[in-house]
């Protein structure tokens, strides 16, 4: 088995790229790496197109190498990664409706963001989407949405049972695709900022923080410290109230109103001191390219504290309830559960991969700053059901307080922006946002304008788990399941 790094060299490099190397390489280089994450040597980072080219992010987790790779292709195709490797499916097929390379190889050659609907035109066939056929006795199928009752995005279900237990479930989903990328072309690094920060709602500083690194990265910009560490108060934030969040709604769909209660009042008020720290109750458009656009005064740091003191003082009961509430945890225990095999296979992150036996997180490898700094634990379980993902989140909750805790008694004074050079390059950041690695690459002309960019949602690697979890479960505890996930449709669609 050869090093990812031997491949990289073995191609030609793109002096441009930082701070990890990409490389152009042969059709059998291709096929190689996809042979390599095929038999678990390799993990998929991202799989991505533009015109006449193709580009796939791997990591070696062995040596922690990360690399891109990239294939020409005059011709409009490509040898397929999905063939053999799985997690590459969906990418693929969205490589094809968006820049019409084609797969070679690749068996589902449906459409998959293309819906028949774009102006233009799409695909011929994109209008009439077929679901995979299931046989056998006494089945039916069910099919549920785009459209859900709440305020919820659209997706679509169809699920084929035996009675009530599920035999298959298929996810179509793409349905709230934005071109956010197609957007951003031509867009000077701060105004495409405001588009990135937008791609997925309940992470919008994740997204923020990643597209910052990689544009930072490409044009080798030293970003004052005490932004690195504002932004990293952010993000704790962030997960914080998506945490809480993810816990009340979960004990809400096994019908245990009560945590949903007090959960939610718990994420209200990290909300509010958000927005009374920052000016928004999201901290939208606060990580900017260079650094933070708003900075944190003493009364900030105050309410900070206040909020952790509040939640240290709350959260421990709710835990309690939860843990001895057996009609719960009847709910919770055994159900959705996801393999740990699985999980490493699609390499999934977050409390996703984490309740799977899986414990990367890239605030520690790869890492960025400040977190090489900070003290805290990577949580994991290996029961990989509703339960321990839930736990996950629980944990990650109490590790998030340590780290905020640690970032205001170690906040440096300082500038907290500085000003982009406009010039060319390329970037790549990895990431850890509340549902685990977000990974932007993009690549900047001699203006310093976005000349391509992509943004790779974590949900793309859990969304397909989702499916294999729910199996043999019964209908009625997939919105438990669905939640104990809570993917993101927009961060995947686009």
């Amino acid at each position: 088995m050869a090093r990812l790094i031997d491949l990289l060299e073995a191609g030609t490099m793109v002096a441009a790229q930082r701070p990890w190397p990409r490389s152009v390489v042969e059709a059998a280089a291709w096929k190689y790496a996809g042979e390599q994450l095929a038999e678990g040597h390799w993990s998929l980072l991202g799989l991505w197109a533009e015109p006449e080219q193709v580009h796939m992010a791997l990591r070696e987790p062995a040596s922690e190498q990360v690399g891109v790779i990239s294939l020409a292709c005059p011709e409009g195709h490509f040898p397929s990664i999905g063939h053999r490797h799985p997690p590459a499916i969906r990418l693929e097929r969205s490589a094809r409706d968006l820049f019409g390379l084609r797969p070679d190889g690749l068996e589902d050659t449906r459409p998959w963001l293309d819906h028949g609907c774009w102006p233009g035109g799409g695909r011929p066939e994109a209008a009439h989407y077929e679901f995979l056929p299931v046989e056998g006795p006494s089945l039916h199928q069910v099919p549920v949405g785009p459209v859900h009752a709440g305020i919820i995005e659209p997706g679509h279900f169809r699920f084929t049972a035996n009675g009530e237990t599920i035999v298959r479930l298929e996810e179509r989903l793409g349905y709230v695709h934005k071109g956010i990328e197609k957007l951003m072309a031509g867009r000077d690094p701060t105004a495409a900022a405001r588009l990135a920060a937008r791609s997925s709602g309940d992470s919008t500083v994740a997204y923020g923080i990643g597209f910052a690194l990689a544009v930072e990265a490409a044009l080798q910009v030293p970003v004052p410290p005490r932004a690195h560490w504002l932004r990293a108060l952010m993000a704790e934030l962030e997960r914080l109230a998506n945490h809480l969040g993810d816990i009340g709604a979960v004990c809400n769909d096994a019908a245990f109103a009560l945590m949903h209660t007090h959960c939610g009042a718990l994420r209200e008020q990290v909300l509010r001191t958000a927005q009374a720290c920052f000016g928004h109750r999201l901290m939208r458009d606060r990580v900017v390219p260079g650094g933070v656009a708003v900075d944190l005064d003493d009364a900030g740091e105050a309410a900070v504290q206040t909020l952790l003191d509040h939640i240290g003082a709350e959260f421990p009961a709710l835990v309690e309830l939860y843990e001895n509430t057996a009609s719960l945890q009847d709910r919770t225990m055994g159900t959705g559960c996801l393999s740990s095999q699985l999980a490493r296979q699609f390499g999934a992150g977050g409390y996703v991969g984490r309740a799977s036996g899986q414990d990367r997180d890239a605030r520690r490898r790869p890492g960025y700053a400040p977190y090489g700094e900070l003290e805290f634990a990577v949580p994991s379980r290996m029961d990989g059901d509703v339960n321990a993902r839930l736990w996950i989140r629980i944990e990650e909750v109490q590790q998030s307080m340590g780290m905020l805790r640690q970032i205001l008694a170690r906040l440096p004074a300082g500038e907290i922006r500085i000003d982009l050079p406009a010039a060319a390059g390329e970037g790549l950041s990895l990431v850890e946002s509340f549902r685990g690695e977000l990974l932007t690459w993009l690549r900047l002309d001699a203006a310093g304008r976005i000349e391509r960019c992509h943004l790779r949602d974590p949900s793309w690697f859990q969304w397909p788990l989702l499916e294999a979890a729910v199996e043999g479960n019964i209908i009625a505890d997939f919105p438990l399941c669905n939640k104990s996930f809570n993917c993101s449709y927009s961060g995947h669609d686009l």
